[in-house]
């Protein structure tokens, strides 16, 4: 498997680090999917720190108390066969006390999984806040509250009617690694390779933690998505079962998303829903999940636009739902293998790739950006699709990164191929730059994929056309 060595999440380790450095009270709410990576950051933090760390569990209330307080007798140093605290303000207070003989060790006080404590105990959040409000905000204590449901912690712990509105001093939303974090879990692949790999497991860390460096690309793919005892094939129906109370439902409509249908009509006729407005309220949910998004042409305004187009955000679940879904009687029969090799690795998986390596190279932009790399500060990306009225026809624009109070526009075009007319591909960007208005400072991009074509790309290219490789994209993620 890749290496178990804990990469990325520099920002996030930077911010927690800032906090725990104060001498007062702070409580960090971070929060992220399952499988994102949230222990293994608080792991990373925790190291070398005093550290009182719990994990809930779906279990009873009185069941996670006693759990908690064998955590507390354990911390402590005192016998575990103590009787459990008979509340959890009980609990608090005795961390408080102790914490006030121990003023000059600062404490850091993880409570993992906090909503399936609150789920059992609705009180909780209420108890807490008396206890942070009468004690720990007087003690030198870093506390974090943690949790994989996302709804629960946007509303419950930082939203306005929460008791514990208030009290967090910062919050961090953990989401999947881009492209080039994920490459540092891949140590052993070409950046070529970590493309398909992102583009087919995307950036979740214990998603990449499977892959194993003696295979291939195509041998890891069917060994944990295209075999019945593969770790991750049944992983995006496993979520949506832990997530959701009717997933049946959200399934058909992400596996209307997966292939093809991407406006609201379109994926509940798809999905076989009455009507598109019955489709609205799950889209919704899965939003918020983190597994869709709607996104709209650069320079539409996101709410009032008609012209949204929804996707599939994940891009493991992308993969899922476009390639392993389909052939799920194929994989149930054994013949998972012989599904993947002649219908699967081909032209259309690099189609699919294509469409991944854009997302990419909005990411490249970005860190690009963050480094001064690009001809001027960007404050805006993203993608522009509609009609040319000179030609009459729907085209696109892969990328796009703007400063509009500059006036100043990158266009970029990115080709996932092995054979390019060059020349043909620059001047239809320049032609295309008119589609986007309100610009005077037009600058231009081509992403390839082939050391080759960016050869032949920069000897073609005008001072304002900038080419960039796989290689290059990576090299200089790496660099920095």
């Amino acid at each position: 498997m890749a290496g178990a060595r804990f990469v990325g999440r520099e920002r996030e380790l930077q911010t927690l680090t800032r906090m725990w450095k104060r001498d007062d009270f702070q409580m960090m709410v971070l929060y992220g999917r399952r499988r994102i990576g949230k222990t293994a950051l608080l792991d990373e933090f925790a190291e070398g720190k005093r550290t009182l760390y719990f994990t809930a569990r779906q279990q009873t209330s009185t069941a996670n108390l006693r759990d908690f307080s064998r955590a507390i007798y354990g911390f402590f140093d005192l016998p575990a066969s103590l009787p459990a605290f008979a509340l959890w303000q009980d609990a608090f207070d005795f961390i408080i006390e102790r914490q006030r003989g121990q003023s000059a060790s600062r404490l850091l006080l993880i409570f993992d999984e906090f909503p399936y404590a609150a789920m059992s105990e609705p009180s909780l959040p209420s108890t807490l806040q008396i206890a942070i409000d009468h004690g720990f905000k007087d003690a030198s204590v870093m506390m974090v509250l943690c949790g994989s449901n996302e709804g629960f912690m946007e509303s419950e712990v930082l939203g306005v009617k929460s008791p514990l509105y208030g009290r967090r001093t910062g919050q961090l939303r953990l989401t999947a690694f881009d492209a080039f974090d994920a490459a540092l879990m891949l140590p052993f692949a070409s950046p070529e390779d970590v493309v398909r790999y992102y583009a087919t497991f995307g950036g979740t860390p214990y998603y990449l933690k499977q892959i194993q460096s003696g295979l291939s690309y195509e041998e890891n793919v069917i060994d944990l998505l295209f075999d019945t005892s593969g770790l991750l094939y049944e992983e995006p129906l496993m979520l949506l079962r832990q997530e959701l109370r009717d997933p049946a439902v959200y399934n058909s409509v992400m596996d209307a998303i997966g292939t093809g249908a991407n406006r609201q009509n379109t994926i509940a006729d798809k999905a076989g829903l009455a009507s598109s407005s019955s489709v609205s309220k799950y889209l919704a949910v899965l939003a918020d999940l983190g597994l869709i998004e709607r996104h709209v042409p650069f320079g539409e305004d996101s709410v009032r636009s008609r012209k949204g187009l929804w996707r599939i955000r994940d891009p493991f679940f992308s993969f899922w739902y476009r390639f392993v879904s389909p052939h799920a009687p194929e994989v149930e029969n054994g013949d998972g293998d012989i599904a993947a090799r002649g219908e699967v690795f081909g032209p259309a998986l690099d189609t699919y790739v294509g469409q991944i390596f854009e997302d990419v190279c909005r990411q490249w932009l970005i860190r690009a950006n963050r480094g001064g790399l690009l001809p001027f500060m960007a404050t805006r990306f993203g993608k522009w699709w509609g009609n040319d009225p000179r030609l009459r026809e729907q085209t696109d624009i892969d990328v796009i990164a703007a400063n509009p109070g500059t006036k100043s526009i990158l266009l970029g075009e990115c080709k996932w191929r092995e054979s390019l007319d060059v020349a043909e591909t620059m001047e239809t960007l320049r032609f295309r730059s008119a589609l986007v208005k309100g610009y005077e400072h037009h600058g231009f991009a081509l992403f390839l994929k082939t050391d080759a074509l960016v050869d032949a790309a920069r000897r073609r290219a005008e001072p304002d056309m900038k080419v960039y490789g796989v290689n290059d994209m990576f090299h200089t993620a790496r660099a920095k």
